[in-house]
């Protein structure tokens, strides 16, 4: 196994690394203070961000997750071209800011929507709605968790597709569709159930719902941990007798599951690049706090609890990097099916040791790390979520659990 970084590796995750350094770190302050309203203000669009992401598309760094799709070679919408192996270092490094992968239109969850779109859109579909989202003119949300079920298993869906001549007509409820709260989110994939009597995984399809259709009503926006994640956000949303044009249905009838399997391996692993990023951080914000505060008359880093909590937090963070980008490589030579356990096992291990190594930065800023001032309560809080987001830790373990019994299950028996 070759863990050497090769210069193509090199070169996307360094241009990535500048333009952090010279560009999102200083607009920390920036976004901070034109977030600083309060109420309806803050559902805006931010001028710093998009200052960014005009730079950062002038640079040629834009849309780096896309890959080419090899099916659809006419395709005059391409990314970067990166491999997720590529992505994973480019990832990590956006992920240390809140709004880093958003500078690069590289965030959530228009990247999935983006990728769906382009693995399984038709021709108008992907004209109408990947051109726009590709050029960072509109935003985009994934609408499939409903409140009234438990939408860890998705076959639990309600949401009501049924069709009516030219058109589907959907009517049903969506909670924690993050996105719908910018100003410019136009269009959702909606996941939702066309025929409740076919077979168990095929009563599921996805459809194209733009927001402006009639019938379709943001209820509430849903804060995480009293956070309200503007101009993000995460809406509960109505439908009531929406009518979309039957042409909006992506793939076709039934084949909701076989989309959102395509879609969330990427999205999973997305998550934990950025995830390690935020580890990085948190344990910076730590080191830096514990070098400049004296208690008892010695440095607090020269304490031994934290030196043994540091040491953890470097041991954790490499070890979670390591498995993360395993993951990765394997999509890339073998497929999203094949690597499922290394996407199952860093989806849980990722939020984990990330959430750790924030709850010990926080200690080590005493009161000052509960408030809003450092940033760690925050992230505590967006992190502490991806244990439930793109399915919770125990569905992510039922299924590692159950490939580590399917290896023995057929094996000779082994006596001692």
């Amino acid at each position: 196994m070759d863990f050497t970084i090769t210069e193509r590796q090199k070169y996307w995750r360094d241009r990535v690394h500048k333009f952090m350094d010279e560009h999102v770190y200083p607009a920390e302050s920036v976004y901070a203070e034109e977030m600083s309203v309060v109420g309806q203000e803050r559902w805006k669009v931010v001028k710093v961000l998009e200052d960014l992401k005009a730079k950062a598309k002038a640079e040629g760094l834009w849309n780096l997750f896309l890959a080419p799709n090899a099916e659809h070679d006419e395709d005059d919408y391409r990314g970067a071209g990166l491999t997720n192996l590529e992505y994973a270092m480019c990832a990590e490094e956006m992920g240390k800011v809140t709004f880093g992968s958003e500078a690069f239109n590289c965030s959530a969850p228009d990247t999935g929507n983006m990728e769906v779109l382009h693995r399984y859109g038709t021709r108008k579909q992907k004209d109408q709605w990947l051109r726009p989202l590709m050029a960072g003119e509109i935003r985009s949300v994934f609408l499939m968790t409903e409140p009234l079920v438990a939408s860890s298993d998705a076959t639990n869906i309600e949401t009501s597709i049924r069709r009516e001549g030219d058109h589907y007509v959907i009517n049903g409820r969506k909670w924690w569709s993050s996105g719908v709260g910018d100003p410019r989110c136009k269009i959702g994939i909606l996941m939702g159930k066309t025929d409740p009597e076919a077979a168990r995984h095929q009563q599921q399809s996805q459809i194209l719902v733009p927001l402006d259709t009639p019938g379709v009503k943001i209820l509430r926006m849903l804060p995480v941990f009293g956070f309200d994640d503007a101009p993000h956000g995460h809406g509960e949303v109505l439908f009531e007798n929406v009518r979309v044009p039957a042409e909006n249905l992506i793939l076709g009838e039934g084949r909701g599951f076989e989309i959102a399997q395509g879609r969330l391996g990427p999205g999973r692993i997305h998550h934990c690049m950025r995830t390690v990023g935020v580890a990085e951080r948190a344990l910076e914000k730590m080191v830096k706090r514990l070098q400049s505060r004296t208690a008892f008359g010695k440095k607090v880093a020269e304490q031994s609890v934290w030196e043994q909590r540091v040491a953890e937090a470097r041991t954790d963070i490499e070890m979670t990097r390591l498995l993360c980008l395993k993951a990765a490589d394997m999509m890339d030579k073998v497929g999203n099916k094949a690597a499922q356990l290394e996407i199952a096992m860093i989806k849980v291990a990722g939020p984990r040791i990330a959430l750790k190594i924030i709850d010990d930065a926080i200690q080590a800023h005493g009161g000052g790390g509960v408030t809003t001032d450092f940033g760690l309560a925050k992230m505590y809080a967006g992190i502490r979520s991806l244990r439930i987001a793109d399915g919770p830790d125990e569905v992510h373990n039922r299924a590692i659990a159950r490939l580590e019994f399917a290896r023995y299950s057929n094996a000779e028996h082994r006596t001692q």
